[in-house]
């Protein structure tokens, strides 16, 4: 008889969900790594996917005003001309180019990300490059560019930065903010920004993918959801001490977290404390 995810499996996976959705540790890593450690069979990419809306709703919630505001002045730019310079219709648009790359990578290697990529010496491999990464160009980037810097090219970019993060152990919000920081970019505002890029692809994700679960032989439907209310109110609570600690702290707390992880999960893979799939 096959083992099925339990309410214990779904708190501990959503709570991990909920802590580093939006830290840029990766919540798919921790996902992966957590559930090996404790000899749980991987939840799947579509467990992540689904679980993540809960996460994508904190966001929601919390920028709920700039949300609102973006999406009227983005809709009265579409009839009215005169409102398409206004800061919030252009988010509006920036949001949909940035979210572009990752919709066509999904697409095309979504057999790969569900199967192949979640091995975990790619995880640790990818937990080491992008930690790495960001500890150099947090260290060296300016700073200086605000919203003001953002525009159809910039936001592309960003995409291809949150594309990445169909790589297991990149971290959707460390893989947009590096981007965002090698572009000069202000900290407060490439973690907004990549909050806000966030919310398409997330649950593009989950709709596409949530038919995986009543086919899953580890994976149930009850779980999942209790999985999903723990990641919401974790991720809420995270996201409000994020927003404040970037706001006069810089991101090496995490680039040191990154290559510790990487590092230990190296060595249990290399010893045969756990196996890569």
């Amino acid at each position: 008889m096959n083992e099925q995810m339990s309410w214990l499996h779904a708190i501990v996976l959503g709570i991990s969900q909920g802590l580093t959705e939006f830290l840029p540790i990766s919540s798919t890593a921790h996902a992966l790594v957590i559930s090996k450690l404790l000899g749980w069979p991987d939840p799947g990419a579509a467990f992540t996917a689904v679980s993540q809306i809960g996460t994508e709703i904190a966001v929601v919630i919390y920028f709920r005003h700039d949300i609102a505001r973006i999406i009227r002045a983005w809709l009265g730019s579409i009839v009215k001309t005169e409102l398409r310079s206004d800061p919030d219709a252009k988010m509006g648009w920036y949001v949909i180019f940035g979210t572009l790359p990752i919709g066509v990578a999904g697409l095309a290697f979504k057999s790969s990300i569900e199967t192949t990529a979640r091995n975990l010496w790619l995880v640790a491999g990818a937990l080491i490059v992008m930690g790495l990464l960001l500890g150099v160009v947090d260290r060296y980037a300016k700073h200086t560019r605000d919203e003001a810097g953002l525009n159809p090219k910039t936001a592309v970019l960003f995409g291809f930065g949150q594309a990445l993060a169909l790589i297991p152990g990149v971290s959707r919000s460390g893989a947009t903010i590096t981007a965002g920081l090698a572009m000069g970019f202000k900290r407060d505002l490439v973690a907004r920004y990549s909050f806000l890029l966030a919310i398409p692809a997330v649950f593009a994700s989950a709709a596409l993918t949530a038919k995986d679960i009543s086919s899953d032989t580890f994976v149930n439907w009850p779980a999942t959801i209790v999985a999903t209310v723990v990641a919401f109110f974790v991720g809420y609570f995270v996201i409000a001490s994020l927003m404040k600690y970037l706001q006069t702290r810089t991101f090496l707390p995490f680039v040191i977290y990154r290559l510790t992880l990487g590092t230990v999960l190296v060595v249990l893979l290399a010893t045969g404390v756990l196996s890569a799939t």
